[in-house]
């Protein structure tokens, strides 16, 4: 050294030797463990806290009123939910889960069948069913009087009924012998746009209306609802909405964003969050090209071409045409975590808290905790919607969670019963038309029920709307031959024909007895059905009569017998 300074080396040409002198096979060791150590943070593995658990897995920490019922008769039941989750060892990652479920994900082959649905605004709906009857290599159709239960699946963002870990629910569920019909978001699952509505993270009119629908058609199925991702936003926020109100018997909640607002800041925080976000713009341009013609219409087009964030395409797109003043003020009304304590339905939550995409900060931890009709369970690893588990990654933890879940409410009596609502007359004045969906109007004018089933009986999935158009277009054809036979009848009978020498005293005399006779008929056919309906109804009815109307008649009396009795006695 002493030396090399006395020959004036600089500091910089020792240094280049000394490295100069060390093999390059150290380098190349070196750049293999900073490169380790840089994918290890980057991609969050857990591969050395798997060994250090000795595979054991993360335990399902989980979050309950102390006094939940349904914990304590339900979940408590579950031994998913009491166990440990341990990640398929090649996908130690919630970005490699992520990543593989988005690209692969291994799911069932299987057929749905296709269902169009029309809502009240004239958009379209996908409704693609897995019946249970599907998997048994048989006719598949629900009937009216049966009691299987249904599941309704709300898939993510962009999603829809083919994607990996839809696919893997439906046929889960279908297996254990329900039927399951996803609900796809509009324009999507190859539907175009036919109104000029759109679906957003909070918009849940659409899952309101399929389950009033489903509701209706096969009243005694117990019905349950599961959201995935921004699904699970939508399903949460119709149950806070609806409260009681609703026909859900149960629902699941599956990696939930919760807060949006929250959800935004966190995906704009570190790179790979950023990737996630233009990943996902990415779809969303994708979507928004598909349905070009009404969105360039509707929207600011310019500005969705151009944007590289979930943030951007809402400003220009979601914003405008769902009207909102700004995107926060978007992401703070349809957030779900408004509407957890609200919730009057068995919820069962399940969160990964390594999730790239739903950060653990927007869990409402407090709210669910407060709520006795949730549990919230969350898993140290899991990724979004991913949880694959086993060598071969064929199977999704959460998928056989849910379905315990779900098995273990509907054989309880925890299941949520909706109310009445209060527009539903409950008295003996109740009339039978509501006693069926199909009328018969007969000759006297009076409408009655038909007890057997319509042409669909066999309960096939169809839309309402041919229910409804089949039924006016019956209801209007025997309106019209009623019509037409009383026409009939009245100018074989001369009623309304004028004489050439002008309409007589008989004739008058028969045309007010004809007005008279239409103010009497609608009240006499009340009458008339009231004593079908029940015997003690007329004489309820009369009971009302006399004692709302006796003051008016007493006064009545009273002022026209004074008259009658003060003339004599002033004649007098």
């Amino acid at each position: 050294m002493l030396e090399a300074v006395a020959e004036g080396e600089s500091a910089v040409e020792l240094l280049l030797r000394a490295a100069a002198m060390v093999p390059a096979e150290r380098y190349v060791l070196a750049a293999i463990i900073v490169a380790s150590v840089f994918l290890y943070r980057f991609l969050e593995l857990h591969v050395i806290g798997d060994i250090l658990r000795g595979f054991r897995g993360g335990r399902v920490e989980l979050t309950f009123h102390p006094v939940s019922e349904i914990y304590h008769r339900v979940a408590s039941k579950c031994r998913s939910l009491h166990g440990r989750y341990l990640t398929t060892p090649w996908l130690a990652s919630p970005h490699l889960q992520t990543l593989f479920l988005g690209i692969y994900g291994m799911p069932p082959s299987f057929t749905y069948k296709r269902q169009l649905y029309t809502v009240r605004d004239g958009g379209t709906i996908a409704l693609d069913w897995l019946l249970a009857s599907d998997l048994e290599v048989a006719d598949g159709f629900i009937s009216k009087d049966a009691s299987t239960p249904l599941v309704v699946v709300v898939p993510g963002l962009t999603s829809d009924s083919a994607a990996a870990y839809a696919k893997h629910l439906v046929y889960s569920m279908a297996s254990k012998g329900w039927n399951v019909v996803v609900c796809n978001h509009r324009g999507l699952g190859g539907v175009s746009i036919t109104s000029d509505c759109f679906y957003n993270g909070g918009w849940t009119e659409d899952v309101r209306e399929v389950i009033k629908y489903l509701h209706y058609r096969y009243p005694k199925s117990p019905l349950f609802c599961i959201g995935t991702s921004i699904g699970a936003n939508i399903v949460v926020k119709y149950l806070g909405e609806e409260g009681e109100n609703t026909p859900v018997a149960g629902a699941v909640s599956i990696c939930s964003p919760w807060d949006l607002l929250i959800g935004d800041r966190f995906i704009s925080r570190k790179l790979v969050q950023r990737i996630y976000d233009k990943a996902l713009a990415i779809g969303l341009k994708g979507y928004a090209k598909l349905h070009q013609p009404i969105l360039a219409r509707l929207a600011n087009w310019e500005g969705i071409k151009k944007s590289r964030s979930i943030r951007e395409f809402d400003h220009h797109a979601t914003c405008v045409i769902a009207r909102y003043e700004t995107v926060d003020t978007y992401y703070r009304r349809c957030s779900s975590a408004s509407y957890v304590g609200n919730v009057s339905v068995p919820l069962l939550c399940i969160n990964a808290l390594d999730d790239p995409l739903c950060t653990r900060e927007a869990i409402p931890w407090d709210e669910c905790r407060a709520n006795k009709n949730i549990v919230l369970a969350t898993t140290p690893n899991g990724g979004h919607l991913a949880f694959f588990q086993g060598l071969t990654a064929r199977r999704l933890w959460w998928v056989g969670a849910t379905s315990e879940f779900l098995s273990a409410l509907h054989d309880s009596s925890y299941m949520h019963g909706q109310k009445a609502n209060d527009h539903v007359l409950h008295s003996s004045l109740e009339s039978s038309i509501d006693k069926s969906p199909y009328v018969n109007l007969m000759e006297d004018g009076m409408v009655a029920a038909v007890t057997k089933d319509g042409p669909d009986s066999d309960g096939s999935p169809s839309n309402h709307a041919v229910d409804e158009e089949q039924l006016s277009n019956e209801a209007g054809g025997r309106r019209q031959n009623v019509v037409s036979a009383l026409n009939h009848n009245e100018k074989a009978s001369g009623v309304g024909n004028e004489s050439p020498a002008g309409p007589t005293k008989q004739q008058g005399d028969d045309i007010h007895g004809n007005k008279l006779h239409e103010i009497i008929a609608p009240v006499k056919r009340s009458i008339n059905q009231l004593t079908r309906y029940k015997g003690r109804s007329v004489w309820l009815l009369a009971y009302i009569a006399f004692v709302t109307s006796w003051p008016l008649l007493g006064s009545l009396a009273f002022i026209t017998f004074r008259k009658k009795f003060r003339n004599p006695l002033r004649a007098k």
